[in-house]
Formats: structure tokens, C-alpha cells, sequence
């Protein structure tokens, strides 16, 4: 059977709060042959400071100013060595010896990419995300986990599909999504009750309002060839709920 390697990346910036957490649970992972990198954007609080306690069991720190959560996240993809590659952001974090169930997934199917179940929190409570159907993004951009801590995708895939588009600011993971099932990659996804990581509330995207976000989704899929009558309808069914359920 053929040993993958995972490259796992954290992307930080001004978050001395939760940036320990999510260190730790990459660094005591057993079993796993894998490298780390922390992408930082130049951050001007205490973050570099903790990161500077791990610096031996961590195997690249970069720290520069970004465009942006996906330009930073673009970095990460192309300082990574590994054949698989999976984002732990400052604030998310993986399970005890959790990593090691999604690269077994790897080596037994061959897959191109995982779903890991995650649970993510809201601030209205928490949601146990697994699985995934790539149809629903046809017209439901909440298909599966999680574009960062519940996502694993072979590089030579990044290579052939492309990178985050940074034109789009709160959605860019969307849109490699949709690369990603219009390329018919083969994948699959842990089980319900294999947890894998926990994704924290807030974040960028969640800074960003409603409009803008259904905006922003539009665009993308326009971008990716979605009839324009089809993507009108779409736009305008979300915004009726939006409007009747408030």
C-alpha cells in the first residue's frame, strides 16, 4: 500500500486568543507522516510570539502581509510538499489521532479528495457536518463539511484545477468546488460518527452580509457557465426566504 504524506497549513493572523489550540492538535497527531506550515499575515499582536513556542515541530513559518484569508491560503498550497494537503485554521482544530482515518481513505480508494465529518460551531449552537453531494451545488452552495478543516484535496489536483480566486473575497471556496465537481474527480468521505476536526464560529466570512454573500455567490456561478436565467432564479429564491424569514 502506498504511504501518502499529508501537508497540514494554518493560516493566521492577530488571533493570540485560539492560535495554541489549533497548534497542538496538529502537532500531537500520531501515525501520520506529515509537515506543517503556518502561513501568518504580519500579525501585530502576541500571534508570532505563541507560534515561536512550537517553532521546532513546526516545519515552515511564513509571516507576510496578504490580500486576503485565500491569498494567504494559496501560499500555503504552493510551499506544500505533501501529496495531500488539508487547512486547520487559528480557532479550528483535529481530533486525537483523527488525521491518520482520512489518509487510510486515501491510500485504500485512491481518492482525489475527502469530506471529513467536522462539527461546526455557530453562535446559535453547533452542527454536525459529514458527507457530501455534489449535485446540491447546482442550486445549494451548503453541500458539505467544511472548505477548510473538513476538506482534503490531493496537490497534483490544485495543480490541475487551479488555486483560490482571489476576486472573490468570503466565497472563493465555492467556486473551487465547483472546479472540483465539474472536473469529476473521484472522492469520497469518513463516516458520520469518524470525527475528524471542529470548526470554530466567526471568521471572515462571516464579517461579510447577506447580499453581498449571494452576490458574490452568483458571480461564481457565473463564472463557471451556470445558465444566467438559471442563476436569476437561484439569487432570487434565496432572497425571498431571506426576506420571509426575517
Amino acid at each position: 500500500m502506498q504511504k501518502l504524506s499529508l501537508s497540514i497549513i494554518t493560516v493566521v493572523k492577530n488571533d493570540e486568543k485560539n492560535i495554541q489550540k489549533t497548534i497542538k492538535s496538529i502537532i500531537s497527531q500520531k501515525n501520520l507522516k506529515y509537515e506543517y506550515i503556518i502561513v501568518d499575515g504580519r500579525s501585530k499582536d502576541n500571534t508570532l510570539k505563541k507560534i515561536n513556542k512550537y517553532r521546532k515541530k513546526i516545519d515552515k513559518i511564513i509571516s507576510k502581509p496578504d490580500k486576503g484569508i485565500y491569498d494567504a491560503m494559496n501560499r500555503g498550497v504552493k510551499l506544500a510538499k505533501g501529496n495531500v494537503i488539508v487547512f486547520c485554521n487559528s480557532g479550528d482544530f483535529f481530533y486525537k489521532n483523527s488525521l491518520k482515518k482520512v489518509m487510510k481513505l486515501f491510500e485504500l480508494y485512491k481518492y482525489d479528495f475527502v469530506f471529513a465529518t467536522v462539527l461546526r460551531n455557530y453562535k446559535k449552537g453547533k452542527i454536525l457536518k459529514y458527507g457530501y453531494d455534489f449535485k446540491r451545488l447546482n442550486y445549494n452552495f451548503d453541500f458539505a463539511t467544511s472548505h477548510s478543516t473538513g476538506f482534503f484535496l490531493k496537490k497534483n489536483i490544485y495543480k490541475r484545477i487551479g488555486l483560490y480566486d482571489l476576486n472573490f473575497k468570503c466565497s472563493a471556496d465555492y467556486d473551487m468546488y465547483l472546479r472540483l465537481y465539474r472536473g469529476n474527480f473521484s472522492g469520497g468521505s469518513t463516516k458520520k460518527n469518524d470525527l475528524i476536526g471542529n470548526v470554530a464560529s466567526g471568521g471572515y466570512s462571516s464579517k461579510i452580509g447577506f447580499l453581498d454573500h449571494l452576490v458574490e455567490e452568483s458571480k461564481i456561478r457565473l463564472k463557471n457557465n451556470q445558465n444566467i436565467l438559471f442563476v436569476f432564479i437561484i439569487f432570487l429564491n434565496a432572497l425571498l426566504k431571506r426576506i420571509f424569514k426575517s
